[in-house]
């Protein structure tokens, strides 16, 4: 279960990887991408068919980046998830951060299985300060339903 704590964590890391990155600007790789740089984080983009993204050099996976990051943001679709995940893993990476709908049984229970950081089936978007009047409403309209992580 996630909790506000754990996502305040992860947000507050200073270097993040998003797999899922696209050569298509207005998917939510990208989005999350663009959202996280203009945060101020360092963010590197991974996709293994693309040489650039949003005018930065793009990696294939995350062997391939110049260093070990702090979280790594899963876009990806769900059958792909646990590869990533046994990947961030292996490079002793703790925090993976499942957007919604990246998310799979298989690759959250090997997160819960070797003791990794996990925040899945919620939305970067509304909890990356400061927020967006869309992504500010939406979290609104969850926190009346009683459908926000609690502390």
């Amino acid at each position: 279960m996630n909790s506000q704590k754990t996502i305040a964590e992860f947000l507050a890391q200073r270097s993040f990887a998003v797999v899922g990155v696209s050569r298509n600007s207005k998917k939510f790789g990208n989005q999350i991408y663009k959202m996280l740089k203009e945060k101020g984080k360092e963010v590197f983009p991974i996709n293994s068919f693309a040489d650039h993204a949003e005018g930065d050099r793009c990696y294939p996976d995350l062997h391939a980046l110049p260093k070990k990051v702090d979280v790594v943001v899963v876009v990806v679709p769900p059958k792909e998830a646990e590869q990533v995940v046994k990947e961030a893993a292996g490079l002793e990476i703790r925090r993976i951060w499942m957007q919604q709908g990246s998310e799979s049984r298989s690759a959250i229970e090997y997160c819960e299985q070797y003791g990794l950081d996990l925040v899945h089936g919620e939305c970067i978007f509304m909890y990356a300060e400061p927020l967006e009047s869309f992504h500010k409403f939406h979290r609104w309209v969850r926190s009346l339903l009683g459908r926000m992580p609690q502390a």
